[in-house]
C-alpha cells in the first residue's frame, strides 16, 4: 500500500506506516505545548520528540530507500521520502517555537538559558576565560583540503562547519569542529571563582532554597553560542566568514550475511560496522550562505529530502540535564509504585501466593521490583528451586536480575537464559551480561536463527511438598527496572499447568531443537498466534451474525499487519463493534463508511509510555469478564506475528478479567490524555469538555495512580 492511495481511496486498508509514525510523534510534540502540564514535564517531551525522530531515521530511512543507490530509486520511494521530509520540517519549526516560549517561562522561574548576546560584559569576560581554560583544549578543529581529507562524522554528533578566509592568500578554507558530547547543551555562566562553569551533568541540582527557588539566578549559556563567539581564538589570524551548526544521523540497519557465522559473531561484526553506515539525514542551520550545506550534501551523497534546514539547530537531548532544576512545582509529584496487594506479606513466599490464585501486576502503578524482581530473587535463593529460565530482550545497566541468576547458577540450579543480542541499540549490553552469566555456569542462548525473540517469559521449576511444579511470569514489557518505572506494562504470575507446560515447551524450542506447532494455552508466534487471533475475530463475526454479544477491544503499541487489518475490516462490515487503543502508528483508518465504520482508534499519550498489550473478545457473553482476555508481548505487526518469537497468555481468573476490563474502559473514556484517529488518518485531541465523569476528566494515568494509592491504603487496613 502507498500513502497516496491510503489518503484518498477508502478501499485501501490504511495509511503508510511511516506517515502514521510521524503522526504519533506529532502527538508527542503536542504534549510539550499542553500548558496544563508542569513546565519541566513539557520540556521533557521536546527531548522525547527528538529521540523518537532520531531512532526513526536510524531504523527506517534506508529501508524506505530500498537499500539502493539514488539513481535506482523508484518513484514511490522518492514520493514517500519527500513526503516525510515535507511533514517533518514544520514539526521541527514547531519544536523550536515551543522551546523559545519555554525559555521565557523558565526565566520567570529563575532559570535563564542565554545566548552570547544576552550576557553582561562581566559574564562575557568570565566566559572567555572559561573557554580558554576548559573548552578550547578539548576542541579539535579539522581542516578540509588536499592534505586533510573530509573528516569522519559520528552518528548524532553536532558540529560547527566554518568557512574561513585566509587574509594572506585571500583563499577560502573549510573546517569542522565537533562539539564534544561532554560539552553539549548548557554551561552554567561562570563567576570569578575558578572551577565554575562546568557543563550541566546528568545529575542536575535538586530542590534547594538557596539555588533553585525563583530569583536564585540560575544562568546558563548555550555551549554552541559560546564556542561560536570564540572562533577567532580557535582560528587565529583567519577571517571567519560563516559558521553553521549541523548534525548527522547514520543508518542503524547493518546488512550481514549470517550463513557462515554464529549470532554472537554476527552481532559483534554489526556493532563494528554500524558507526560507518551511510548518513541518512543532515540537520543544518538555515543560512544565506549555502556553501557549507552544498559541501556537506555533496560529501555525504545526500538527496534533497535528506537535508533538513532548521533555525536554530539545538541539542534537545541535553534537555534531560535541565529538567531536575528549579522548584518542585515544575515537575510531576514523585510517584512511588505500590506493593501489589497480593504480595504485601513478606512472611508468605511467592510460591504459596501464586498457588492460591493467579496474580496480575500493573506497572508502574505497582512495583516491578517487589513483584518481578522478587520472583527471580526468591527463586535464586530458594533451595527447593531446581531451575530458572528467562528470556531477555532489554535488561538495562542497573539490573538486579543478573546478580540473582549468577547466584542461582553458582548455587547449582539449572539456569538458562536467552539473550536476544539483536535487540536494537542494546546489543553490546546484552552481550556483556550474557558473557557474565556464561562465566557463572549458566546456559546462555543467543537467540534463534532467522527470528528475534521478543517474548517476556520467566519460568521457575520448584520441588514443592506435593510435586515438582512450574511457576511462570508472562509479561508485556522488558525485564528492565528503569523502563518499568516509565512504561505501563502488565504481568501474569501463574502455576496453571496448561500455561506452564506451554512455557516449558517454548523454552525447549528456544534452547534446543523443536518443530512444535501447537500449544495448549499460549498464543505463540510465529507458529500459532496469527492463526489463533484470526480465529478469535472470526468467532466474533459468527457470534454477531447469530445474534450473540460480540465485541473486540485491543490495546497495543502499533497496528500494521495487513492480514489482521483486513480481518478487522471484515468484522466491522459484519457489524462487530471494535475499539483499538493504539499508542503509536495505526495503518488501519477507522470510521470509513462501508469498510471500517464500526472501528474506533484511540491513542493515549501521557506521563508514562503506554506499552501493555491487552486483547478482549466478547465470546458471545454479555458480561465482559466472561469473555476472553489475553496479555503478552506482541503487537499486530507483521514482524511480531511472523518473524519474532512472541508469547501471549490467556487470563482465566474472573477477578483479573474484571481488572483488565476496568483498565480498558478508563482508557476508552479518557478525555484528558486521549487522541481519536479520524477517517483520513489524522488525530484530534479528545476535548476535556466531553468528559462525562471525574474519571474521564482526570485521565487514564492519573486515575490509575489514584486507584493504586487507594488499593495500598485498603491493603494496609485489612492486613491483606
Amino acid at each position: 500500500m502507498n500513502d497516496r492511495q491510503s489518503s484518498s481511496d477508502p478501499t485501501q486498508p490504511g495509511q503508510h506506516r511511516d506517515l502514521g509514525w510521524l503522526e504519533f510523534n506529532r502527538r508527542v510534540l503536542a504534549e510539550a505545548k499542553d500548558t496544563q502540564l508542569p513546565l519541566m514535564e513539557r520540556l521533557k517531551f521536546l527531548a522525547i520528540f527528538t529521540s523518537n525522530l532520531d531512532e526513526f531515521f536510524m531504523k527506517r530511512i534506508e529501508i524506505l530507500k530500498g537499500l539502493r543507490p539514488e539513481d535506482y530509486r523508484t518513484e514511490e520511494e522518492v514520493h514517500i521520502l519527500s513526503h516525510l521530509h515535507a511533514l517533518t520540517l514544520p514539526m521541527l519549526a514547531e519544536q523550536s517555537h515551543t522551546f523559545d516560549g519555554m525559555v521565557g517561562e523558565l526565566a520567570r522561574e529563575g532559570i535563564e538559558l542565554l545566548e552570547w548576546e544576552g550576557l553582561t560584559p562581566k559574564e562575557r569576560q568570565n566566559c572567555e576565560a572559561f573557554f580558554r581554560r576548559e573548552v578550547m583544549p578539548i576542541l579539535t578543529p579539522l581542516a578540509v583540503d588536499l592534505s586533510h581529507p573530509f573528516p569522519f562524522l559520528s552518528n548524532l554528533s553536532i558540529s560547527l562547519g566554518v568557512m574561513l578566509k585566509d587574509p594572506k592568500s585571500d583563499s577560502l578554507r573549510f573546517a569542522r569542529i565537533k562539539i564534544p558530547s561532554t560539552l553539549s547543551g548548557w554551561i552554567p555562566i561562570p563567576t570569578d571563582s575558578p572551577g565554575t562553569g562546568s557543563p550541566v551533568t546528568d545529575s542536575p541540582v535538586t530542590d534547594s532554597p538557596a539555588t533553585n527557588s525563583p530569583g536564585a539566578g540560575l544562568r546558563f549559556i548555550n555551549t554552541m553560542s559560546l564556542i561560536r563567539s570564540q572562533l577567532s581564538h580557535v582560528f587565529p589570524g583567519m577571517v571567519v566568514e560563516t559558521a553553521v551548526a549541523f548534525r548527522i544521523t547514520r543508518d542503524a540497519e547493518v546488512e550481514l550475511n549470517d550463513e557462515f557465522t554464529d549470532i554472537r559473531s554476527q552481532v559483534y561484526d554489526q556493532l563494528k560496522l554500524r558507526r560507518f553506515e551511510p548518513v541518512v539525514r543532515l540537520e543544518i542551520e538555515a543560512s544565506t550562505d549555502h556553501r557549507i550545506r552544498e559541501l556537506l550534501a555533496q560529501e555525504l551523497a545526500l538527496a534533497p529530502y535528506q537535508v533538513f534546514e532548521v533555525t536554530p539547530l539545538r541539542d534537545y537531548t541535553s534537555i534531560w540535564r535541565l529538567v531536575g532544576l528549579g522548584p518542585s512545582h515544575l515537575r510531576h509529584p514523585d510517584w512511588t509504585p505500590i506493593v501489589p496487594p497480593r504480595l504485601v506479606s513478606k512472611a508468605t513466599d511467592m510460591w504459596t501466593t501464586i498457588r492460591e490464585g493467579d496474580i496480575l501486576v500493573h506497572h508502574p502503578y505497582e512495583s516491578f521490583d517487589l513483584s518481578v524482581g522478587r520472583f527471580i530473587h526468591e527463586a535464586a535463593n530458594d533451595p527447593k528451586v531446581r531451575a530458572i529460565k528467562m528470556t531477555v530482550y532489554r535488561v538495562g545497566d542497573d539490573t538486579p536480575f543478573i546478580d540473582s541468576l549468577v547466584r542461582a547458577a553458582e548455587n547449582g540450579k539449572q539456569v538458562a537464559v536467552l539473550f536476544e543480542v539483536r535487540a536494537r541499540f542494546d546489543e553490546h549490553r546484552n552481550l556483556q551480561w550474557a558473557e557474565e552469566l556464561e562465566r557463572a555456569g549458566a546456559h546462555v542462548v543467543y537467540g534463534v536463527m532467522g527470528l528475534k525473540t521478543h517474548s517476556k517469559l520467566s519460568l521457575v521449576v520448584r520441588q514443592d511438598e506435593d510435586q515438582l511444579r512450574c511457576y511462570a511470569h508472562v509479561g508485556t514489557g522488558n525485564y528492565h527496572v528503569r523502563t518499568a518505572k516509565l512504561y505501563t506494562d502488565l504481568g501474569l504470575f501463574t502455576c496453571d499447568p496448561g500455561i506452564t507446560a506451554d512455557v516449558v515447551d517454548l523454552f525447549h524450542f528456544l534452547t534446543g531443537y523443536s518443530h512444535k506447532g501447537d500449544y495448549q494455552e499460549l498464543l505463540v508466534s510465529p507458529s500459532t498466534m496469527r492463526k489463533r487471533f484470526l480465529e478469535l475475530i472470526d468467532r466474533e463475526i459468527a457470534n454477531h451474525r447469530s445474534g450473540l454479544p460480540s465485541r473486540i477491544v485491543a490495546k497495543m503499541n502499533q497496528l500494521e499487519d495487513l492480514e489482521m487489518i483486513e480481518k478487522l475490516r471484515e468484522a466491522s462490515q459484519a457489524g462487530v463493534s471494535i475499539d483499538l487503543l493504539i499508542r503509536g502508528f495505526c495503518c488501519l483508518k477507522p470510521g470509513v463508511q462501508g469498510f471500517s465504520e464500526n472501528i474506533r482508534v484511540r491513542s493515549v499519550i501521557g506521563r508514562f509510555l503506554e506499552h501493555s498489550r491487552v486483547f478482549h473478545f466478547a465470546n458471545g457473553k454479555q458480561e465482559p469478564a466472561q469473555g476472553s482476555f489475553f496479555i503478552g508481548s506482541a503487537d499486530w505487526m507483521e514482524r511480531n506475528l511472523s518473524r519474532r518469537v512472541e508469547a501471549i497468555a490467556p487470563i482465566k481468573n474472573p477477578e483479573l478479567k474484571e481488572r483488565l476490563w476496568d483498565i480498558l474502559q478508563v482508557s476508552l473514556a479518557d478525555c484528558r490524555q486521549a487522541w481519536d484517529m479520524q477517517a483520513d488518518g489524522s488525530y484530534r485531541k479528545v476535548p476535556l469538555g466531553n468528559a462525562t465523569s471525574p474519571t474521564s476528566a482526570m485521565g487514564t494515568q492519573a486515575y490509575l495512580m489514584q486507584q493504586a494509592k487507594e488499593a495500598s491504603v485498603m491493603s494496609s487496613l485489612t492486613g491483606n
